[in-house]
């Protein structure tokens, strides 16, 4: 029996989200700020004697038609302990994990992850998922990484942190759940339509997010984190300028409780419920803030980062 193991991260937003979706990027160029994180998506595929007939082919967006390596069969599986709606791009990474099994093929260079990236987005634009790509991207490749944005291409851009900044960094950061989903597709529709309404506070605001991912990368590299709560917060503004929905009193009432811990913060991904990632004042903040979170009934969630990305694993 074969069996092929995929593991993939999720990733955590710092700055530029929107502004990797295609009616902002194609004409005016997104750039995004992320990191992926020790969270992940898993899934198996067995294949050999004793468990499905047959040998299924699938066309894989961009690649063609793939043969799934399956002589009498196969099962696929998969797990993630990443709640439903985070903000986190979990959906993203299950198509990078799928399309990871699907094409059975040792992954060797970063052309292979960014691949692997592209069809997984393209997946999503078929089935009519309303989104962006950095997902995608930062789940395949890992790190804490700029993606640029085009009609044509994706950039990778790493973040030149020490790893002193990485270990400060970390120490800074506080992930949480605030156990209410959104679905992000609701909120994208929204913020679309006013943008090609022309509507003036959502292009600027758009525009803002857009070039703070530049700066965050700046931050990071300085090793300015003053500066970095701050920026985040500047990501909540912004966001709530594009749709009332980004936030709500679930959202607010999480803030409520950090304010006096925390130099700034945002939700996840579209915002509406799902994560906040916060930034506390210092590390000795960190705490403090986790205890007062948990006990308002907020699930923090612990987490490093992941530099390796997507991975996997072939057993004959």
């Amino acid at each position: 029996m074969k069996v092929t193991r995929s593991r993939a991260p999720v990733r955590i937003d710092f700055a530029g989200a929107w502004t990797d979706c295609a009616p902002f990027a194609n004409p005016f160029g997104g750039a995004t700020l992320n990191a992926a994180i020790n969270r992940y998506v898993t899934g198996e595929l067995r294949s050999g004697e004793g468990v499905l007939n047959g040998r299924p082919r699938v066309t894989v967006p961009g690649q063609g038609e793939a043969e799934l390596h399956a002589p009498a069969g196969l099962s696929v599986s998969y797990q993630t302990d990443i709640p439903a709606g985070s903000g986190l791009g979990a959906s993203a990474t299950l198509n990078v994990v799928w399309l990871s099994l699907a094409k059975n093929e040792p992954i060797r260079t970063r052309e292979d992850r960014e691949s692997i990236a592209a069809a997984a987005y393209d997946i999503e634009k078929i089935l009519g998922i309303i989104g962006g790509k950095q997902d995608q991207y930062a789940s395949a490749i890992g790190g804490i990484n700029v993606f640029e944005f085009t009609e044509t291409e994706v950039r990778t851009k790493q973040v030149g942190i020490s790893d002193e900044s990485t270990r400060v960094l970390r120490s800074l950061l506080v992930l949480c759940y605030t156990g209410q989903a959104r679905l992000s597709s609701n909120i994208h529709r929204s913020v679309w339509g006013n943008f090609q309404a022309g509507k003036r506070e959502t292009v600027d605001a758009l525009f803002t997010l857009r070039d703070s991912a530049y700066e965050g990368k700046e931050i990071l590299e300085t090793g300015d984190f003053d500066r970095f709560g701050p920026l985040l917060t500047r990501q909540f503004e912004c966001m709530k300028h594009l749709d009332r929905s980004t936030t709500n009193e679930t959202v607010e009432s999480v803030f409520s409780i950090a304010a006096g811990y925390i130099a700034g913060g945002k939700p996840c991904g579209a915002g509406g419920g799902g994560c906040i990632l916060l930034c506390c004042q210092s590390p000795a903040e960190k705490p403090a803030l986790e205890r007062a979170l948990r006990q308002g009934g907020v699930a923090v969630i612990d987490f490093d980062f992941d530099f390796e990305g997507l991975v996997l694993k072939i057993e004959e």
